[in-house]
This record gives structure tokens, C-alpha cells and sequence, in this order.
């Protein structure tokens, strides 16, 4: 699970980029972040996906 201290980050450098640019380090940064992010999302759609199917073929709801 992504810590709120970097989804807090995530939305620091997107306000930051709307309103000044980032540099080049923080567009490294930002990246890394997002595709982090992503990660950790992927993961929890694929776990509910398979406790779904446990639940779905044990016969309970």
C-alpha cells in the first residue's frame, strides 16, 4: 500500500506543474510516483479480483 506521505507528494508536484513546471529531476520523480502508484492499484483491483473468485467458487457469498 502506497504511504500518504507520497500521494501527498504525487498531488504537490501535479499543483506544481500546472501552475510553474517542474524540472527535470522532479518530472524523474513524479514518474516514478505515478508508476508506483499504479503498481499499488494494479495489485489491489487483482487481489479483490481473486477473492472474488475464492468467494465465487467456495459457494459463499
Amino acid at each position: 500500500m502506497m504511504k500518504e506521505e507520497k500521494i501527498k507528494r504525487i498531488n504537490e508536484l501535479w499543483k506544481k506543474q500546472k501552475k510553474d513546471g517542474l524540472t527535470e529531476q522532479e518530472k524523474k520523480e513524479q514518474k516514478k510516483l505515478r508508476e508506483e502508484y499504479i503498481k499499488d492499484v494494479k495489485q489491489k483491483v487483482k487481489t479483490q479480483i481473486e477473492n472474488q473468485k475464492n468467494i465465487s467458487s467456495s459457494g459463499n457469498k
